[in-house]
């Protein structure tokens, strides 16, 4: 029996639906969903292994234009996305009309690969929107063949997952068939935490905010861990804490309920704030968090 496998790269606007999509596929929460945009850093890599398949599917950041270093990083891997993809899955949602960056969409329709345009939320319109929609995007994206779909609803979702079977390359797997992504165990629990902060705090606290593990201790029951929330001025670190340390104290809360799911075992975890003036503006902070590389 012959084998396909290939690369799925999932790219468009931020807040489209792509983590969403991304985790109706895998089976897994790997990347962070919540309605703030921005709310993927990094490329995240979900594998969904069949006896006769391996899909290894990108989930990318939201097409910006960058207003700052880490902002570049993040678009540095969707171009990235553009180089190794079999196949490319454009991502839109109802009532758009272009991605933000006029360069990442003339990759799109003289694109060499299968594209295919899903028009995400379509659970928000109505029959004669959705006509109206698909008749846009045709005209907009001739190359790519369109899905409706809703991937909170999963309404569509088996058929495009099929389809993206069927146009996969024959190849033998990239990765062993019981990997599940290419991120750390440490990955997950930065970002589990970091979803937490964008769920609990608004404004600007999120986007100033990044995780460091600095320990993932694992025994037959239990794992132990210690998180550094780092933030960028004093004013936010009080914020985070909160009074009497009740802020923070909710966000190790939260995220040690989605932790123990997500391992299996139970967590102990202590979390702890540190200043580290401007660091999503300073190369060698961004390195050290996984960007720029």
């Amino acid at each position: 029996m012959s084998h396909k496998a290939g690369f799925v790269n999932i790219i468009g606007n931020p807040n489209v639906g792509k983590s969403t999509l991304m985790n109706a596929f895998v089976g897994e929460r790997l990347s962070i969903i919540t309605s703030k945009a921005q709310t993927t850093r990094h490329r995240i890599l979900g594998i969904v292994n069949g006896e006769d398949f391996q899909l290894v599917l990108s989930d990318t950041p939201g097409i910006i234009k960058p207003a700052y270093e880490m902002q570049e990083s993040m678009m540095n891997f969707v171009k990235s996305a553009f180089e190794d993809a079999d196949i490319l899955v454009y991502m839109v949602e109802i009532g758009e009309q272009d991605l933000k960056d006029e360069d990442f969409f003339r990759k799109i329709i003289h694109a060499k690969i299968p594209v295919l345009l899903l028009l995400n939320k379509i659970d928000n319109s109505n029959q004669e929107q959705l006509e109206t929609q698909v008749a846009f995007w045709k005209e907009k994206v001739p190359n790519a063949e369109i899905f409706p779909i809703s991937a909170l609803q999963n309404f569509n979702v088996p058929e495009v997952f099929g389809r993206i079977i069927e146009l996969l390359p024959e190849s033998q797997a990239y990765y062993p068939k019981d990997q599940l992504t290419d991120k750390p165990e440490r990955f997950f629990v930065n970002e589990t935490i970091r979803e937490k902060i964008l769920l609990n705090y608004s404004k600007e606290i999120p986007y100033a905010v990044e995780i460091v593990t600095e320990e993932f201790h694992e025994d037959e029951k239990i794992i132990r861990i210690r998180s550094v929330i780092m933030v960028e001025r004093d004013t936010q670190k009080g914020i985070i804490i909160g009074h009497k340390g009740a802020a923070l104290k909710k966000v190790g809360t939260d995220a040690r309920a989605d932790l123990e799911k997500f391992f299996g075992k139970q967590i102990h975890i202590e979390l702890y704030v540190k200043v580290n003036k401007n660091w999503r503006s300073n190369a060698n902070m961004l390195k050290r968090f996984g960007y720029n590389q």
